[in-house]
């Protein structure tokens, strides 16, 4: 059996190697882009998921009013084809082609050419299928699930029980239980190897407590910096100069719509305070009862001045 091999022209060589141009803001590192803006455009399908609403709506109403402007300028073309509009009226044409390619027919205009019905036929086929696509477009839009999970601006290193210990904090912030709740946590840094050469690595930080069978009001995630830690000996300058940023990953089941919802936030070197610690959110009232203060939620004060 024998295999022939295909050479890819050079423009079709170029798409496949794209420039990535990456840039590093606050600690962080950022793809500016995959090329150029257009690459995007090539997954039509993930652009429109992808988008915020206000995007997608913007899109879907600049391709109606395009294509039925194309469809009006067909009409034109056929002469005085449609009945009852105006000869030479673009906005008649127009609105005949809105009524045309959503169905609707109020029949004040109606085809009286052979060249119309071609049209139309054409146009009804496209509508059709628009609106199908924008059906199941809008419907995978509303029905992904979706996280308001809310991470604390910062990450502190504070001694915990003796040990020093990376903290930060997490909220559930709907009024529901995010079920079989597990969190990963990854450290990620610039290092040269024994040969010389570089590479970006990865490593998994060990949690205290790295899931929870209901995630409702907060959770306080805890690494213990010991000697098997990738962050011990580590100080803020040379998190700084490897380019060190903590990737931090929640995933669970959402109890309202029993869909798998995930949420992720990065820490940069210099959103992690050395030597502070987390401000108390619990407050005990006279009664007995206990309340979260989520506007303390992100304070942090030096060791210092909880002596």
């Amino acid at each position: 059996m024998k295999f022939r091999l295909k050479r890819l022209s050079r423009k079709k060589q170029q798409r496949l190697i794209l420039p990535i141009q990456i840039q590093v803001r606050d600690g962080k590192f950022e793809i500016m882009g995959m090329g150029v803006w257009h690459s995007y455009w090539r997954d039509p399908y993930h652009l429109l998921l992808t988008i915020p609403w206000a995007g997608f709506l913007l899109l879907i109403c600049t391709f109606y009013i395009t294509i039925n402007a194309l469809f009006a300028l067909a009409y034109l073309i056929g002469g005085d084809c449609i009945a009852n509009a105006r000869p030479g009226s673009f906005l008649d044409v127009f609105f005949f082609s809105v009524q045309t390619l959503a169905s609707i027919g109020y029949g004040a205009m109606y085809p009286k050419t052979t060249y119309a019905n071609i049209i139309v036929t054409i146009e009804a086929m496209i509508g059709l299928v628009g609106i199908a696509v924008m059906t199941g477009l809008a419907f995978a839009r509303f029905s992904r699930p979706t996280a308001r999970v809310l991470f604390s601006r910062i990450a502190v290193i504070t001694p915990h029980n003796a040990m020093p210990t990376l903290i930060f904090r997490t909220a559930n912030q709907r009024r529901n239980m995010i079920l079989e709740a597990q969190m990963r946590v990854y450290l990620m840094r610039d290092e040269i190897t024994l040969e010389g050469q570089f590479m970006r690595r990865f490593y998994d930080l060990k949690l205290l407590r790295n899931q929870t069978p209901s995630f409702t009001l907060s959770w306080s995630v805890m690494h213990v910096i010991d000697e098997f830690s990738p962050l011990y000996g580590m100080t803020p300058e040379s998190l700084i100069q490897t380019n060190t940023i903590l990737i931090v990953s929640l995933s669970g089941i959402d109890e309202t719509v029993a869909q798998v919802v995930h949420a992720r936030h990065t820490y940069a070197a210099n959103e992690i305070l050395w030597n502070n610690q987390f401000a108390d959110i619990f407050y005990h009232a006279p009664d007995g009862h206990r309340y979260i203060d989520y506007n303390r939620f992100h304070d942090v004060s030096p060791l210092d001045e909880m002596l």
